[in-house]
């Protein structure tokens, strides 16, 4: 399966360009959702949200969509991944489980200025979820930062897996000792294409590959000329082959681009398995 969409859904600059003109704020969701196979949510990067915004956004999406969830920067960039027991458990406990059968992977996006360091990593992964009854397990640690009605710790499915992503933004991660630990903990290599500015390193580390898309040539804000949709759907089309998912997501979205390359790009994975 391979799923394509963007990185967030609400841009001031997006109205009435993406979304039609007089399009209510919270149909952005929906009418974005029909047109893409998946969305990340990165609003989880900044704050925790509520079980209640979780469970909305399941409500307006369709029965076959996906979310790929992103940590928050809590956690990645003030603790650094340093004792991540306790602000794990918050961020379980904040409500992602209630996306149910339509959470899909977590992405952990490092510090640019966080350099690679074997043992910070084994033990961050080793703190993580997962399965469903992993997470309502490491929620329940929570603290009383969370109020009642801000914690939803239950799962259909218990035993539904959690697949982890890391984005890593420092050269210094460019090593295969990296790839092993990935391998082993079964941890997902972000690909990532950021206009040169951070390391792109193309390996699958897992069954699944998860692909952002930040800008052909400069970060978070140029597009894709067709000519680029095209190769990526090639790479992409090659990695599926080799996994059993791939995940995609498009993040320049300061010139209203990210929506129609993901839709561009759609098109033709389209194109090429009819």
């Amino acid at each position: 399966m391979i799923r394509v969409g963007i990185s967030g859904w609400t841009y001031q600059p997006w109205r009435g360009s993406f979304y039609p003109a007089g399009l209510p704020h919270r149909q952005e969701l929906g009418y974005a959702a029909e047109r893409l196979t998946s969305i990340e949510v990165n609003g989880t990067f900044y704050a925790l949200q509520r079980p209640s915004s979780f469970a909305n956004w399941r409500e307006q999406t369709p029965d076959d969509f996906v979310f790929s969830v992103k940590g928050g920067r809590f956690i990645t960039h003030m603790k650094r991944l340093l004792d991540p027991q306790l602000s794990l458990a918050n961020f379980f406990a904040s409500g992602p489980l209630a996306l149910a059968d339509k959470l899909g992977p977590m992405l952990w996006q490092l510090a640019p200025d966080l350099t690679y360091d074997a043992g910070r990593l084994t033990a961050f992964f080793d703190a993580l979820p997962r399965t469903h009854a992993e997470a309502i397990a490491v929620g329940s640690e929570h603290d009383d930062r969370l109020d009642q009605d801000r914690v939803h710790l239950q799962s259909a499915t218990p035993e539904r897996p959690i697949r982890h992503a890391v984005e890593v933004r420092n050269d210094t991660f460019n090593t295969p000792e990296l790839i092993d630990l990935l391998h082993d903990h079964r941890i997902a290599l972000v690909i990532a294409d950021t206009a040169g500015r951070w390391p792109q390193i193309e390996q699958l580390t897992t069954d699944f590959g998860y692909l952002r898309l930040h800008g052909a040539d400069e970060l978070y804000v140029s597009g894709y000329p067709p000519s680029a949709l095209d190769a990526w759907a090639d790479k992409i089309n090659s990695w599926a082959d080799q996994v059993d998912d791939v995940f995609v997501y498009f993040d320049n979205d300061a010139k209203v681009r990210a929506p129609y390359d993901a839709i561009g790009l759609i098109e033709r994975l389209s194109e090429s398995t009819s």
